[in-house]
């Protein structure tokens, strides 16, 4: 039948982003003359392009397709499988058909660093005013949709599980709350992480774990064991704002190494920096999805950073928040299980993991162990033993592993389809890399954006991310964005990374207000 196709009104086209989808771009629109299935494919498209359909959103079943467009059953069904092989809707059994994201739109990915050269430490500008301002900004407008942290939805994790530990350990021991709590943590949690340690090839006793408040505070013993005020660490240039608030607190000046988002930091670069300043007292690196950039350092440069600094007598420092969040069953290795002389200290988090509200971490200091143990005391006092214990039953049993399993897989799928709306709506030169594991994706943008200005201007209509400004001392990033895909893929968070695009473009466009 190939009278007049649609009864429905039609849908209004909104301009093309700025990469469309590779099958589109190997298809372009079909002419009217075409076969009818193709041209009611069409309007459905138009209507996801619009918005009109969202990711999520059934489809009209086959029998409504004939019965408002006056097509046959061969027709309908056609228009749906064609929607389908071309990436635009999903068939689910005994549901119907619903709209996807496209195959991944063509983008490309964020640029290497310019130079091997590090960042002179003399230019070194205090972090705490642009981080005070980017957090206070942040708490005073409650976006939303606040795509700004780096931790999971509370629902993603194991709520019920934990939640019979924490009573279950309450039961079988009662005067938890009112005992005093053991020196350097709870030995069950600490035989637990010791465990885990080891199928990851590191060579740790529980008597080397050492529990802190977080991977933050693990950091801040790190240091304060390697170095003192005025002395130099070397970072990774992008890297965590709150490690260059650690350093800041801790009067130490911060040397920032280019870092690739692909590979890692340059060893090659922290040599030099090495051998050219020869006051450089320790290096932190993420090997693992890296915060921001979501790289995996490659084993070979992991090799080579662990000898270079072991042949230098740099002590490294390993900040380990996001491993078991790494895409596949095997995890990627640590710089810790290469270490055989101590020489590698190295920081864990249970934060992203198990469950941000117990700000569980702990850490074993190599060959600087005791002055850790020493310093946590003399800093903290031990962490609280309920929390630690109620980690310890959840951690040991194999109900954990299937919780990471089940994380890693909600993860993967809501960065891929994160990625897929972020191509689709970001003004044209964006670029973006999509990180094999994690909760974070980091976003170049036009160097005409800023980024603080987006962030300022989202914040107004209810969205927050947060701006590469606060993710360095230079003013390298001030394109860049850190997106999280920790939440759930719906309706209003595509909506939120439209209304990101929609003013990207304003502020290219020079509508910046």
């Amino acid at each position: 039948m190939d009278t007049s196709l649609l009864v429905s009104a039609p849908v209004a086209v909104p301009a093309a982003p700025f990469c469309a989808p590779a099958d589109a771009q190997a298809q372009p629109r079909p002419p009217a003359r075409l076969p009818l299935y193709r041209r009611l494919a069409d309007h459905y498209q138009e209507a996801i392009d619009a918005g009109t359909l969202a990711v999520g959103d059934r489809m009209p079943s086959v029998r409504d397709l004939m019965r408002q467009h006056q097509v046959s059953l061969s027709t309908a069904l056609q228009s749906l499988r064609y929607m389908e092989e071309a990436g635009w809707l999903e068939a689910r059994p005994r549901s119907g058909y619903f709209v996807r994201q496209p195959k991944r739109s063509v983008i490309r990915p964020v640029q290497e660093p310019s130079s091997l050269l590090a960042l002179d430490p003399a230019q070194y500008v205090g972090i705490h005013e642009k981080v005070s301002q980017y957090i206070a900004l942040r708490q005073k407008s409650a976006p939303a949709i606040d795509l700004s942290g780096m931790t999971c939805a509370p629902e993603l994790y194991a709520v019920d599980t934990l939640r019979q530990a924490a009573m279950r350990a309450l039961r079988e021991r009662p005067e938890l709350l009112t005992s005093a709590m053991p020196h350097n943590g709870n030995m069950a949690f600490r035989h637990a992480v010791a465990r885990r340690a080891l199928n990851a090839g590191m060579r740790i006793s529980a008597d080397e774990v050492v529990v802190t408040h977080g991977c933050i505070e693990a950091l801040n013993l790190a240091l304060r064991a390697v170095a003192g005020p005025g002395d130099t660490i070397a970072v990774e240039s992008p890297t965590y704002f709150g490690l260059l608030q650690a350093l800041e607190n801790l009067g130490m000046r911060a040397l920032e190494i280019p870092t690739s988002p692909h590979t890692g930091i340059s060893v090659e670069a922290l040599e030099l920096a090495v051998r050219t300043y020869g006051n450089i007292k320790a290096v932190v690196v993420v090997p693992n999805l890296q915060n921001p950039l979501g790289c995996i350092m490659p084993e070979a440069s992991k090799d080579a950073l662990v000898a270079l600094c072991d042949e230098l007598k740099l002590p490294l420092i390993e900040d380990d928040a996001y491993t078991e969040l790494a895409d596949g069953n095997v995890a990627p290795s640590s710089l810790k299980s290469r270490d055989r002389s101590g020489n590698v200290i190295y920081c864990a988090s249970l934060n992203k993991v198990l469950a941000p509200g117990m700000r569980l971490g702990w850490m074993n200091g190599g060959r600087w162990h005791e002055r850790v143990g020493m310093l946590k005391f003399a800093h903290t006092r031990a962490n609280e033993e309920w929390t630690q214990v109620t980690a310890a039953d959840f951690i040991g049993s194999p109900a954990y592993d299937r919780h990471l399993r089940r994380l890693r897989e909600i993860l993967r799928e809501q960065r891929e389809r994160m990625a897929e709306s972020i191509a689709a709506y970001f003004p044209e030169g964006s670029r973006m890399n999509v990180p094999k594991g994690g909760v974070g994706m980091w976003v170049e943008l036009p160097q005409q954006i800023s980024s603080q200005r987006l962030f300022e201007l989202a914040l107004v209509e209810g969205v927050g991310v947060s701006p590469g400004t606060i993710f360095s001392n230079s003013d390298r990033y001030g394109h860049f964005l850190r997106i999280c895909c920790g939440h759930p893929f719906t309706r209003e968070l595509d909506q939120a990374l439209r209304k990101l695009g929609r003013i990207g473009q304003q502020l290219l466009d020079g509508d910046g207000r």
